[in-house]
């Protein structure tokens, strides 16, 4: 008995370790999901672009560039330095004067405490345009997480929306071997009266075989694109999901005509190409003053010996003054800086005209896709509602004798066919709606 509570205990101590750590390791990721409950798409999304890695790093990013902002700005601020210092020197300067005596020059140790500072005047908006080419990479960075936010979107919904088509296959694909079941259990009964002959059970047989097999290959599918979603979410690969079958987004409200007009200007990838024009550009204005002579002041105070008459004796000092720093010969620097510069230009512009291209060959592509799956959900309705229908005459004609067991096979499996091909045409405008949301720039809720 003490043994079997010695086991129990053990048990829940166990038990409430991993809850704990399960807990923890939520509470780190920021997961607000509960996989025992079926998942809508928002959920989901919001759990990826809340805790995806990428989406931390972009976010780094910017954190980086405001530091980099701020470094940019130091140079409007002077630099104070404290210095202090000892030194003993051997022999020390002297010097005899006839009839004036003899003078000491230095003491032999010497201290000195000094405070010095110095700062740019100015420096021909040196400082001034390095600060702006900080602020245009910020810019760049900000821009560049709201882009990694939506191609993860992309990647997610395609995901979600494959995970539903396979749940929903895999249920059409049980009712089909429910039904083959059944049939081979009737065949056997017929069999037994002499009434069906063993080729009608053995083809059954094959077919629910066939059946099994899909089965396995949809349920490898599903575990696979699972896997993919856990990863999105930050769980463990084999965590069990189920999602909604929940059809959320809707068609863009642009007018057709205008749907490439709309993601030239509404498009993150669009942006960032004309912010990095920008950039460039403002990194050649930049370049252009690299040279620019630099005025500054200087101002240095302390106490140290060594004043005459009174060697030993720490005497406050100071100096103060204006510098004038000037490029005479800078070995070719800046003209090649600049020459690299309008090289970078033209590339930005190089990438503007061919980002317009894809993308106006991507809205494009995605909305005739959108058409085309349209359609074929229209076509995919029809044939379920034929299936269907033949599937009733089927089953009042085998009922009369006038077809077959395989016959009637035939049908049922013509109806679970036009089934799947019905879901895939629905998930097919499902994910191009949200490819063709995203390829115009609006964001998916």
């Amino acid at each position: 008995m003490k043994v079997r509570n010695l086991i129990i205990c053990f048990v829940c101590v166990a038990w409430m370790s991993m809850a704990h750590h399960a807990y923890g390791q939520s509470q780190r990721l920021g997961t607000t999901i509960s996989v025992n409950d079926s998942l809508s798409l928002p959920e989901i999304l919001k759990q990826v672009l809340d805790s995806y890695p990428t989406v931390a790093k972009a976010q780094e990013a910017i954190k980086a560039a405001e530091a980099s902002v701020a470094l940019a700005k130091s140079g409007y601020y002077p630099n104070i330095t404290g210095s202090a210092g000892y030194t003993r020197i051997g022999p020390v300067p002297e010097l005899t004067i006839p009839d004036l005596g003899h003078f000491v020059m230095a003491p032999n140790n010497n201290y000195d405490v000094s405070v010095n500072a110095y700062g740019n005047v100015y420096d021909f908006e040196k400082t001034t345009r390095n600060v702006q080419l900080e602020k245009s990479h910020k810019e760049l960075s900000e821009k560049n997480v709201e882009l990694v936010r939506q191609r993860l979107t992309l990647l997610t919904s395609v995901s979600y929306y494959t995970l539903i088509y396979l749940q929903e296959a895999i249920k059409i694909k049980d009712s089909q071997i429910e039904t083959l079941k059944k049939h081979i259990d009737f065949v056997k009964r017929k069999e037994e009266t002499g009434s069906a002959t063993q080729y009608e059970i053995l083809s059954t047989q094959v077919r629910l075989s066939s059946a099994e097999n899909q089965k396995v290959d949809l349920e490898t599918s599903r575990q696979t694109q699972q896997a993919i979603l856990n990863s999105f979410l930050g769980l463990p690969v084999k965590t069990p999901l189920k999602v909604q079958v929940n059809f959320l987004s809707s068609q863009p409200e642009i007018d057709p005509d205008s749907l490439i007009n709309y993601a030239l200007n509404h498009r993150y990838e669009m942006v960032m190409a004309h912010l990095r024009e920008n950039h460039a550009r403002l990194y050649l204005r930049s370049v252009k003053v690299m040279d620019n002579p630099t005025l500054g002041v200087f101002v240095n105070g302390g106490i140290k010996n060594g004043y005459f008459p009174n060697l030993n004796a720490l005497t406050p000092n100071y100096a103060a003054g204006l510098g004038l720093n000037v490029t005479i010969f800078d070995a070719t620097r800046r003209r090649n800086t600049i020459r690299q510069a309008n090289s970078q230009i033209s590339m930005a512009q190089s990438d503007i005209d061919q980002t317009s291209r894809d993308i106006s060959t991507e809205v494009y592509q995605n909305e005739i896709s959108l058409i085309a799956s349209l359609k074929k959900i229209d076509q995919g309705m029809l044939q379920v509602k034929q299936a269907d229908e033949a599937l009733n005459l089927a089953a009042v004609s085998f009922k009369t004798g006038v077809i077959t067991n395989l016959d009637l096979l035939d049908a049922e499996t013509a109806l679970e066919e036009s089934r799947v091909n019905l879901l895939r045409a629905k998930i097919d405008y499902a994910i191009n709606v949200i490819r063709l949301n995203i390829s115009v720039g609006k964001k998916i809720q």
